[in-house]
């Protein structure tokens, strides 16, 4: 497995246009345009908008030689010389430009000016920030196709060696927009003259003045995020130095967000403030650590001993997954039942009536608590094998969950029980523990459910060699169950 520490991407690099986004040549633009427009006899209004804002020279030219008959190289050349006469005597950077890109510098975040107008305006613009304040420039005059395609902002990814979705574009027109969107950036769009609508991966905002680092990193959504089953035995307390076990564990797999069981009360909150991470408690059992901010608590806070509790989330500006764990009851337990008693399914079905009702009081929290399209994970020691797992019995808890809509991302990832059976229980337990020497049923009882993610990948993890019960004071593994680990692609 590839194990990482921190979330990715990170911001690797934020893309200013710059005509009416860093400085305010929009309006010296539409001035331009307007005065030749006159001079045509063209006139122009609010609905000429489309034609003229974040297009290139050669675009509104063709444009306007198409209304008037008049040849579009001169009227490109007459454009040129009328906007670069105002960009000369009137450039004004917009409202917390120079702050923004001053704080990008001190934190060590490259910028790039990506625009459609030719390289003559961008030197003179450049000239009067300071071209030192961008590590590329990139201009019409720069790619075969200029906004609305993608081909300037991604020509600035590869010049800076970025990758598109670790960057923010910062553009003020709908045209600009779908170039950075087609590149496959996010976006924040700060609209000069005409509106822009919110949208996914796009966040609209009035002034560059209300902008800093730390917002734009929180733009950049992760692609991927790892979430962790672990039921934590007792709170970890039967293996010595559990807590600092713990926390090793957590930190090797590189998870994202983990779902507890067993908590013994106060491991979520003790572990969550030894990682530096966010953390919702729910009753003596249950717990979500999360990497990201958590947005809201789900369920009910003083749930028992079983049942579930859920966490909403954030990831990036406006990206939420809630994140539900449950622990269902132990008895009677449906592998010591086939193995031991050797019961038929209809009976084993009908045993799991206690932890089935506990299945659908989360399914119906789950529902109450968001929409279709949230996306939901639902974790956790079941207690019960999985009807993907077992041919000839239709477990009846996981078979709900399925019916809900939520899929199995360990079967996902590995369709063939036969050949990836993903036990969890029991790493420590190869003998049943009443002493009798009988095998203890190895069976996999615990999940990663989901809804509206896609499945990367899905591990179950022991740590180290654990030694057999009783002796397990000394292992490395501080816990009798495996974790399942899935990563998920969530764009």
């Amino acid at each position: 497995m590839t194990h990482r520490t921190t979330p990715q991407p990170t911001l690797q690099a934020v893309l200013f246009d710059m005509d009416g986004t860093l400085v305010d040549t929009e309006r010296l633009w539409w001035e331009a345009v307007d005065l030749v427009a006159a001079g045509l006899g063209r006139p122009l209004g609010e609905a000429d908008q489309p034609e003229v804002l974040g297009r290139p020279v050669e675009h509104t030219a063709a444009w306007l030689g198409r209304g008037t008959g008049a040849a579009a190289e001169a009227i490109a050349g007459e454009l040129h010389r009328e906007f670069a006469e105002r960009v000369r005597t009137g450039i004004v950077p917009r409202p917390g430009a120079l702050g923004l890109l001053d704080a990008l510098a001190r934190d060590g975040v490259p910028t790039a000016l990506v625009t459609a107008s030719p390289r003559a305006v961008a030197d003179t613009v450049l000239e009067a920030l300071g071209a030192e304040r961008f590590a590329v420039s990139v201009t019409a005059d720069d790619t075969e196709h200029t906004k609305p395609a993608p081909d300037p902002y991604l020509a600035a990814c590869r010049a800076l060696g970025v990758d598109p979705a670790g960057c923010v574009a910062v553009e003020d027109t709908g045209t600009g927009v779908a170039s950075a969107e087609a590149a496959g950036c996010a976006v924040l769009a700060v609209p000069s003259l005409a509106p822009i609508g919110p949208a996914p991966g796009r966040t609209v905002l009035a002034s560059l003045e209300e902008v800093d680092p730390a917002l734009l990193r929180a733009l950049v959504v992760p692609r991927e995020l790892r979430v962790m089953s672990w039921n934590l035995w007792l709170g970890g307390t039967p293996v010595d130095d559990h807590r600092a076990k713990q926390l090793k564990v957590i930190l090797e797999t590189g998870a994202d967000v983990v779902g507890l069981q067993e908590t013994g009360g106060t491991a979520a909150q003790e572990l969550a403030e030894a990682l530096g991470w966010h953390h919702h408690r729910a009753g003596e059992n249950l717990g979500v650590l999360s990497r990201y901010p958590i947005t809201a608590r789900l369920g009910d806070p003083d749930v028992g001993f079983y049942g579930a509790a859920g966490a909403r989330i954030r990831i990036g500006a406006t990206r939420e997954v809630d994140v539900w764990t449950a622990h269902l009851h132990y008895t009677p337990y449906g592998p010591y039942e086939s193995a031991f008693d050797g019961l038929p399914a209809g009976e084993l079905i009908a045993h799991e009536e206690v932890r089935l009702a506990q299945m659908r009081d989360t399914l119906r929290r789950i529902a109450e608590s968001c929409d279709e399209s949230t996306p939901v994970v639902l974790v956790g020691d079941f207690n019960a094998p999985s009807h993907l797992d077992w041919p000839h019995v239709t477990w009846p808890v996981t078979k709900a969950a399925e019916a809900a809509g939520l899929r199995d991302s360990y079967r996902e990832a590995y369709p063939d029980p036969v050949a990836h059976p993903g036990h969890t229980w029991s790493p420590i337990h190869a003998e049943h523990e009443d002493g009798s020497g009988r095998p203890e049923p190895q069976d996999r009882i615990d999940y990663v459910l989901h809804r509206g993610l896609k499945v990367l990948d899905s591990r179950t993890f022991v740590s180290g060699t654990p030694r057999p019960w009783p002796d397990v004071a000394d292992n490395d593994w501080p816990s009798d169950h495996a974790a399942v680990i899935t990563t998920f692609r969530t764009d």
